[in-house]
């Protein structure tokens, strides 16, 4: 029997909330932080995410790597700091834990999230690449039966696979299947998850985007399909994203002011297409898309090193680091979108962190 999701949570979920990617914090000897990866969970949680997804593409695969061992200990660290948060706040941080590898793996990683407390698991597929259709429905299935699901359309540029419209169409009928993160920075193929989703009749599957070159745009727009001769809409409720890994208090912000406008039914203003084009520009200097991506962890870090949160920008490979021109463009964004940067509020809440 499946290991459902509460029902608090997934309502949760399905309201839409902003879901960082949880970073890894290292010190210079490329070992685990613990003091700053508290403080960074510490920060996701005085900003107002309502969850954070650990062990996902921006907290680095290599932590599974036996050599480097920290996948869990790093869940049972994030899980301790979300303890302390619920008991804090009134409404419960949603715990999602990134998923990887082929069938027997991605199993033993389900079962140590769903032992450490976390509500949910990402599914990456870029392990089973080469698999047929049937393949990857049968490697979903075994590992919905020991955590409820959430599905993940990864961008090939790090990693992800063409998923067709037939695979997130029998995807979208899995009981233990709670939500879909869209991230292939492709517009055919996020409508195609829209569309599996809508097709489906799975009313409550809770669609999140990590479209990072078009998160306002994708959090704006009624999806809208014609199923047996009926017009049936969806919208995208929420974000889980590394982009939102930084700048947090003003991607919350971001979040509910589309919500309003999404409740509200009036038409989008002006203002938000701009916005939209901000957040792109901001986050092509983020995700070093310049490079083809290659610094987009590093960016990150180095935002959160600039701001205090982190010591240093280094990732688990050495030779991971900033693109060429990558912290030049970080200054450009952060002069031209001072409105989309939450420097103050880190820095009145730093210490707190750091030492609370």
């Amino acid at each position: 029997m499946a290991n459902l999701i509460e029902a608090r949570i997934g309502d949760l979920l399905r309201r839409g909330l902003a879901i960082p990617a949880c970073p890894l914090a290292l010190t210079a000897e490329r070992r685990l932080d613990e003091r700053r990866q508290r403080a960074l969970v510490r920060y996701y949680a005085t900003a107002g995410a309502g969850g954070l997804a650990v062990g996902v593409h921006t907290t680095q695969f290599a932590i599974r790597d036996p050599a480097i061992g920290l996948f869990e200990p790093l869940l049972r660290l994030v899980a301790e700091e979300l303890d302390r948060a619920d008991r804090r706040g009134g409404t419960p941080l949603v715990r999602i834990s990134g998923i990887c590898g082929r069938t027997g793996q991605a199993r033993a990683e389900a079962e140590l999230a769903r032992d450490c407390g976390y509500h949910a698991g990402l599914l990456s597929l870029a392990a089973l690449g080469k698999a047929s259709e049937d393949e990857l429905i049968a490697h979903v299935q075994a590992v919905a039966e020991v955590i409820p699901l959430i599905g993940f359309y990864l961008q090939p540029a790090v990693g992800g696979h063409i998923l067709p419209f037939s695979f997130w169409r029998r995807f979208a009928e899995m009981e233990n299947v709670v939500a879909i993160k869209i991230a292939p920075f492709n517009r055919y193929q996020t409508l195609d998850v829209v569309r599996a989703v809508v097709e489906a009749g799975r009313d409550d599957l809770a669609l999140y985007t990590g479209n990072d070159d078009n998160i306002v745009i994708d959090l704006l727009t009624p999806f809208r399909f014609t199923v047996n001769g009926q017009a049936k809409a969806r919208r995208i409720v929420g974000g889980l994203l590394g982009h939102w890994a930084v700048w947090t208090r003003r991607a919350v912000e971001l979040l509910d002011e589309c919500h309003r406008l999404t409740a509200s039914g009036a038409a989008v203003p002006v203002e938000m297409l701009r916005r939209n084009a901000e957040v792109t520009d901001a986050n092509a200097a983020v995700f070093d898309a310049a490079n083809g991506f290659a610094g987009c962890i590093a960016g990150i870090h180095e935002v959160l090193r600039r701001q205090g949160l982190l010591e240093g920008l280094w990732c688990l490979d050495p030779a991971e680091t900033l693109g060429p021109g990558q912290a030049e463009e970080l200054d450009r964004v952060c002069r031209a979108y001072p409105h989309l940067i939450d420097d103050d509020f880190v820095r009145e809440n730093l210490d707190h962190w750091l030492s609370g």
